[in-house]
């Protein structure tokens, strides 16, 4: 069988087990007595070995087996669940999810894993001595069963194999070997061994086959095959399904019974009822296809509930940005065809653009929608690194996540897990204090990192707060004058801000986590490119916030249309908080800068057609944009307002990339292209 076609269904499969892996080892640390959480991470563990061994993935499946061995004995009570044990644990995940994104990009390194394997078995060892010695040598007597029928055909079981028969034996399964041949003039043996594996797996798993599912599917074998197979039926009516088959054969179905003595003191032997003798032989590996013998019970049951459950269909990214930019065109035309309808004036014409509008608009919410994705897909990997964090930096942190259903933008999820890393990185290093200090403060020894996101109109907050230090703005502004910036007239908020200056850093010493100055201005530059903000408010003693505001979408968004000097510019809505009349006599000057005051508030006033460079119209009435940016709030001159427009945001391309100023481009009704104005840039 050709695997290739499940392979991207692999790789989506093991990197969300590995990290429900991940999230469930971090929950079992902290309640190590939690029996439902150590079965899950059991359940979870052997469902990547099986999909890994099922690939032909050997080095997975052989690791996640060894990770199985210490996590039976956290079952059995043999060994407690200890820090050291769940950074071995975690490391092995680290190494499983390296093999499964160089299976992804196609790198064929091989990725040493001698050094996991030995740590995990000494964790094994260290608990249990010469029981588990005892216990390795029956497994490596177990490795080389060999099960002969009675027609001679045979397959050989590995431990992995043997494993998974004595699991599905206690849960109540039967084990049979069974011995297919073909009728000789069998056309189509591919064909025929699909039907035959079918039937099977209506009733049951295959576990193994020889030959191989390749070899199968390109008819490369004799007339023979020959499985492993478990299920509840009894020999009987698996011998009638198969007999029942046309150009089969022949059929031979025999018990496979590996039962452990559980006896003090006694050696394991694999037992073989009926006629089935027990050789020695070499041991051989096939690619095999694994049984998940806890979930096989309620095999029945759940093809019941998939038809109702799983009614959704994985989309290919490529496809809905693809779908998102036709419907962008579709708002374009429809811009267009109500300008032309307005000058005919046209009643029927009228009519219907209205019904073309609404459901254009109703396309667009769709497939925003679409595109959404909730912050938990970037936020379920921070629990670990700040666990991680914490056991590096010898600080105790407690990580609070809230509002990880918050949706955001495919594109700006994509992109917004680097800034946060930095972020909560920062907030462990600098931020939280070690414990000693944090009780000489008469603070609690355990430090709080939190990860807060919500909506607020079209944009979505994320907060990344601590209860440390706090930002002191003596020693930034130290900082800041040794590397030749002047603090001159700066509030204290403009003075934390400058911490995201580029090569910034008030940490004296580089350390592995910071001090290079290059994480803050990482932070900034990303999320200005996302069309959004970053500020920082902090009080001595009492912790830090970093406020990221985000745009919800970055495709189609609602703009008002000004004039600046002779040109036509948009600015999103997101941004406006009012728009009011511009008089000259309301204009002041302090510290040689324009501002107005407005509702007992002194705002900066920005004269757009200044800062970009154009020349002022002559129009007789002037307004100002209050726009508020993150904590900040100013006045944009503009010389007109044209009205509100739905605008698709089309990016600038390579050659206009460095104008900070727009955030793009935009086509309206009358073929005119509009530039966006990107009023953080502005500001």
């Amino acid at each position: 069988m050709d695997t290739s076609q499940y392979l991207s269904m692999f790789l989506e499969e093991s990197m969300d087990n590995l990290q429900t892996l991940n999230e469930s080892l971090l929950q079992l640390e902290q309640e190590p007595d939690d029996i439902d959480k150590l079965n899950e991470i059991f359940r979870v563990a052997h469902t990547i070995k099986g999909m890994a061994a099922t690939m032909g993935f050997n080095e997975m499946a052989e690791l996640t087996h060894k990770m199985e061995d210490v996590l039976s004995q956290f079952r059995e009570g043999k060994l407690k669940v200890t820090q050291k044990v769940v950074t071995v644990l975690f490391k092995c995940l680290d190494t499983l999810e390296q093999m499964v994104n160089n299976i992804a990009e196609g790198i064929e390194e091989n990725i040493s894993i001698n050094e996991i394997m030995d740590n995990l078995e000494q964790i094994a060892q260290g608990k249990e001595g010469n029981d588990e010695e005892e216990t390795k040598e029956i497994a490596k007597e177990e490795v080389n069963v060999t099960i002969e029928a009675s027609d001679n055909a045979f397959i050989e079981m590995n431990e992995y194999d043997i494993n998974i028969v004595k699991q599905a034996l206690d849960k109540g399964f039967e084990a049979y070997q069974i011995k297919v041949v073909l009728d000789e003039n069998t056309l189509l043996k591919s064909a025929r061994a699909f039907l035959i594996f079918k039937g099977l797996e209506e009733f049951g798993e295959v576990v193994k086959c020889i030959p191989s599912a390749d070899d199968l599917e390109n008819e490369n074998f004799d007339l023979d095959i020959d499985m492993i197979y478990l299920t509840h039926k009894s020999k009987e009516e698996i011998y009638d399904v198969l007999i029942n088959i046309s150009e089969v054969a022949k059929v031979i179905v025999d018990n496979v019974n590996v039962k452990e003595n559980k006896a003090a003191g006694n050696e394991q032997k694999p037992e073989v009822k009926q006629e089935v003798k027990v050789e020695t032989k070499q041991e051989t590996k096939t690619k095999q296809t694994p049984i998940k013998p806890k979930e096989v019970e309620k095999k029945p049951v759940e093809r019941k509930q998939h038809k109702k459950v799983h009614q959704s269909v994985r989309v290919d990214l490529e496809r809905l940005d693809k779908f998102m930019n036709m419907v962008s065109e579709l708002v374009i035309h429809r811009t267009r065809l109500e300008q032309i309808s307005s000058n005919y004036r046209s009643t029927e014409l009228n009519e219907t653009l209205e019904q073309v509008a609404r459901t254009t608009s109703d396309l667009q919410d769709l497939v925003m929608k679409i595109r959404m994705l909730p912050l938990e897909t970037v936020f379920n990997r921070f629990p670990r690194m700040v666990r991680d964090l914490s056991v590096e930096l010898d600080k105790d942190i407690e990580f609070i996540v809230k509002g990880q259903d918050t949706e955001l933008d495919r594109t700006v999820i994509d992109e917004i897990g680097e800034p946060l890393i930095h972020l909560i990185r920062n907030a462990a290093d600098h931020g939280i204090e070690s414990k000693e200090d944090r009780i000489a403060r008469g603070k609690k020894p355990t430090g709080t990192i939190k990860l807060i996101a919500y909506q607020e109109g079209t944009k979505a907050i994320i907060k990344v707060e601590d209860d440390g230090a706090g930002i002191d703005v003596e020693k930034v502004r130290a900082k800041a004058e040794k590397v030749g910036i002047s603090t001159e007239g700066m509030s204290e908020s403009d003075i934390k801000n400058l911490i995201f200056a580029q090569g910034f850093s008030t940490n004296e010493e580089v350390t592995d986590i910071s001090g290079r100055g290059v994480g803050m201005d990482v932070v900034k530059t990303k999320i200005s490119s996302l069309g959004g903000t970053v500020d920082v408010t902090s009080e001595i003693d009492k912790g830090t916030s970093f406020i990221i505001t985000l745009p919800l979408t970055l495709q189609i968004i609602q703009a008002l249309l000004v004039k600046v000097g002779n040109e036509t510019m948009a600015i999103s809505l997101g941004y406006i908080d009012r728009v009011i009349d511009y008089k000259e006599e309301e204009v002041m000057k302090t510290d040689n800068k324009e501002v107005i005051v407005y509702n007992e508030n002194v705002i900066p006033l920005i004269r757009v057609y200044e800062k970009l460079g154009l020349e002022k119209s002559n129009s007789n009435k002037n307004y100002i944009v209050i726009v508020k940016v993150g904590e900040k709030t100013v006045g944009l001159l503009v010389d007109g307002l044209l009205g509100q427009q739905e605008t698709v945001i089309k990016p600038l391309g390579k050659t206009l990339k460095a104008l900070k100023e727009y955030i793009g481009a935009t086509i309206y009704g009358d073929g005119l292209v509009t530039l966006i104005l990107d009023v953080a840039a502005l500001i």
